[in-house]
């Protein structure tokens, strides 16, 4: 757990080690939290706070970037160990937090009860009167350090990032992309965007992405993982790789095994890009570090493509 600006980087279990991130701000003796990993990842959340030096009754806030499981369903468990803290988060996602039934009913039908159980632990609502619902511009009063929430769509559509001009910084959730330590190189952090199954939306995110890019933020604070600089870099990667995403969908649209054409191509797209980055690690271990985040962009690109469809 390292502190810059009282930003304090936790790793809550998730997956793998430094794949999956949430952050302690602490100001004036009080913390709030942003996005809190799963049910499992609470312990790590009160292990951070003692770290800090602070206690759960010194906690005024748990601020979600999105309501995705793997950072935000361990919401409920967490609030029930801070007395005194409120749960911020996107109008379109305090349904969600206040009863989570329908968020494990559907992720349930996709992954089984087994593997919610195992992954995630059985969600827990939040009291109606804790929850603050975000919209767009909404400033979080953190003693003394404001903290906005801005809506930015394209991964979810119930998708806040959170911009703290104190450090002039910002919490991306996966607005901002994907970028592990394991894929440094001395060109600085890889970076490449990430979909969401059922809500991509790539004009949505290039415009996000902007929004983030013109507050000039020092660094960013994505969920996936810890801080990164180089920001006005790191954009023009996104941009790139989003626009590159969509010529593949549309290529790979009419194939006969439309996702595994799409997992070999996202793939090979990396894979390139991270060797032109400087990567020396090999393609396997590459493909092995992103397995799960090439998945998820070729199910976030069928839905997306889908989509399309329909609309027409």
């Amino acid at each position: 757990m390292q502190s810059e600006n009282g930003i304090h980087t936790i790793d809550t279990g998730f997956h793998r080690p430094r794949f999956d991130a949430a952050y302690l701000l602490v100001e004036n003796d009080r913390g709030a939290f942003i996005d809190c990993g799963t049910n499992h990842s609470v312990p790590r959340m009160l292990d951070a706070l003692d770290r800090a030096g602070l206690q759960p009754e010194q906690v005024d806030w748990l601020i979600l970037t999105h309501v995705h499981l793997d950072h935000a369903g361990g919401a409920g468990e967490l609030m029930a160990k801070l007395p005194n803290a409120k749960l911020v988060v996107h109008p379109r996602g305090a349904r969600h937090m206040i009863d989570p039934s329908k968020l494990w009913a559907g992720a349930s039908a996709v992954y089984g009860e087994a593997v919610m159980e195992r992954d995630y632990g059985r969600l827990r609502p939040v009291p109606a009167e804790r929850v603050v619902e975000a919209e767009d511009g909404y400033v979080v009063e953190f003693t003394g350090r404001p903290l906005m929430c801005l809506d930015t769509p394209g991964h979810a559509r119930h998708h806040n990032a959170v911009w703290d001009p104190h450090s002039r910084c910002c919490f991306t959730g996966d607005t901002f992309g994907l970028s592990y330590r394991d894929l440094d190189t001395e060109a600085g952090p890889f970076i490449l965007p990430t979909t969401s199954p059922v809500q991509f939306d790539p004009d949505a995110l290039h415009a996000s992405i902007e929004r983030l890019r013109a507050l000039q933020p020092q660094a960013m604070y994505p969920t996936h993982f810890g801080r990164i600089e180089d920001v006005e870099r790191l954009a023009r990667d996104l941009h790139e790789q989003i626009d590159a995403m969509v010529v593949i969908a549309l290529a790979c649209d009419e194939h006969p095994d439309r996702h595994r054409a799409l997992v070999d191509a996202f793939g090979e797209l990396y894979a390139r890009r991270a060797a032109r980055h400087g990567w020396t690690g090999g393609r396997d271990l590459l493909l092995e570090l992103l397995d799960v985040d090439i998945e998820l962009n070729a199910q976030g690109l069928e839905v997306w493509l889908d989509r399309l469809k329909r609309d027409r």
